[in-house]
């Protein structure tokens, strides 16, 4: 498939830990024809250990280092590719910038109580580690949610739907973008 993104060739799913990012977007990058790269595994591969261990000794902001250099390095691929980001991609306006000068932005929206509900039995997310989860989910997403809307070239409502049906809407959203 290939689409007119004005000169843009990689795909952006964005989103909070928990949206689906990595699972639907293995399907969406099938359809479009393209590769797939999902940051987080990508920074557990080129670290040779886990996230986990990455924010006990580097911290978020390590993390969030790690993060960058990667995405500067994938969107430098000559391929189109979808990338699945980290939920904190947003966090940094660098970023968000080589995202917008580089590719389609997609946030996979998901409601506050429907990623309490997929995370709350997570042991593996930092971020939620410690404290109240709900309350970590609640002010995390307040934070977020208005970036990803702000850089968003499409906004795809992604509460429990099929993936064969969140494909298949996606298609149709980059295709009236295009």
């Amino acid at each position: 498939m290939s689409f007119n993104t004005s000169g843009k060739k990689h795909f952006f799913l964005i989103g909070p830990m928990g949206a689906g990012k990595t699972t639907l977007g293995k399907h969406l990058a099938r359809a479009l024809n393209c590769c797939f790269f999902d940051i987080d595994n990508e920074i557990v591969k080129a670290a040779g250990a886990d996230i986990q261990w990455i924010f006990d000794v580097e911290g978020e902001s390590g993390f969030r280092t790690r993060e960058s250099k990667l995405l500067e390095k994938i969107s430098q691929n000559q391929s189109p590719a979808l990338i699945a980001t980290g939920g904190g991609v947003v966090l940094s306006k660098e970023n968000c910038e080589i995202m917008k000068r580089t590719g389609l932005i997609i946030y996979l929206y998901v409601s506050e109580s429907c990623l309490f509900e997929r995370l709350k039995r997570d042991k593996k997310r930092p971020l939620l580690k410690s404290g109240n989860r709900r309350e970590t989910i609640s002010k995390i997403f307040k934070i977020r949610d208005p970036l990803y809307k702000q850089i968003a070239d499409i906004k795809y409502v992604s509460n429990g739907l099929l993936i064969k049906r969140s494909v298949s809407d996606l298609i149709k959203k980059i295709e009236e973008f295009s």
